[in-house]
């Protein structure tokens, strides 16, 4: 062999050599913690290519050398599968580990509460007022047609598409519990329900109570006696776009509206608010009783009643309670 084809194959196999070890460092780095010590979200826009993405990470401190997760990347075949969103990576992630987060696209879970008994005026506020979210709402959904829940969504969500969810999950939950009510309830249809629920919601945050208040009301609906619901009456006097910024007068239980049960007999025409799941069921399965009438009883809860004598003792003892907290 000639000392030209040894020097030849020399060359080659120093090549060879350095490509291995090369190849070698890289995997080593690709597979190495990163150099974050906490835990970093970061926000990858959509459209974002493997050389944008790379440059984010870098500058967010995940990863040292962009160009090693590009190469890593490119080599896992996964350029093409990294998907934009916003991601929580965890401390020390190594680039591969960055690059399965990125594969998976499991990005951050987000989260709103919609609190049971808001109008839905108060529910759009909330949802308009939520950064993570995007678009306008550009129509106000109706009345007690949002179901109050935690709702979980991603940044950039559409804030169209997450009403629209909570509208699904109300129709959803009347269609379940409608037809596993009490019989001979003084309810027609499941809309009628729900606007006896908003009531119920509206009257009391006891969940234990829930089932008696409703019984009262169905009990009053079956003698055909009015319902004196001071939250109904405050609904008609500010068309639900929030709660009253003073106590109700004698001028406003007197004042007709649509709304006002101490004017109007039976249910208001549509719900006061979202109610949620439980003044539904309330509604629905009511206790056994025969009482017709309850008013606070400064413990937060409420004192019943089956005759006005009785009722008025317990009103008379609630206005002392007031004047004595005065």
């Amino acid at each position: 062999m000639s000392r030209a084809i040894k020097h030849l194959y020399t060359a080659l196999a120093v090549a060879v050599v350095a490509a291995i070890g090369a190849f070698g460092w890289l995997m080593a780095e690709f597979n190495n913690p990163g150099p974050s010590t906490d835990p970093v979200t970061v926000v990858l826009p959509p459209g974002s290519g493997l050389g944008a993405i790379s440059r984010r990470l870098a500058s967010n401190g995940v990863i040292e050398r962009d160009w090693v997760f590009v190469a890593g990347v490119r080599m896992n075949g996964a350029a093409r599968a990294l998907q934009a969103g916003e991601y929580a990576l965890p401390a020390r992630a190594s680039p591969r580990q960055i690059m399965d987060i990125l594969v998976s696209g499991e990005t951050v879970v987000r989260r709103i509460t919609i609190p049971e008994g808001l109008t839905t005026a108060q529910v759009v506020s909330l949802v308009q007022a939520e950064a993570g979210l995007q678009g306008d709402l550009t129509e106000t959904p109706p009345e007690g047609r949002l179901l109050p829940e935690t709702y979980h969504f991603s940044l950039d969500d559409d804030r169209s598409a997450l009403v629209r969810r909570m509208q699904d999950k109300m129709d959803a939950a009347l269609a379940a519990h409608w037809p596993n009510r009490q019989p001979n309830l003084p309810l027609k249809t499941a809309d009628e329900a729900l606007i006896l629920a908003s009531i119920v919601e509206k009257e009391t945050s006891l969940e234990e109570e829930r089932p008696r208040i409703a019984a009262v009301f169905l009990n009053r609906l079956r003698k055909g006696m009015r319902l004196q619901s001071d939250p109904t009456v405050s609904y008609g006097v500010t068309g639900g776009t929030g709660p009253m910024d003073r106590p109700l007068s004698r001028k406003d239980l007197r004042t007709p509206t649509a709304f006002n049960t101490y004017r109007i007999r039976g249910l208001p025409p549509h719900p006061i608010a979202n109610p949620g799941i439980s003044s539904i069921v309330a509604v629905l399965n009511p206790i056994e009783t025969d009482e017709l009438y309850f008013v606070a009883d400064g413990s937060g809860g409420h004192a019943f009643a089956k005759t006005l004598q009785e009722h008025n003792r317990n009103v008379r003892k609630w206005r002392r309670l007031q004047a004595e907290s005065k």
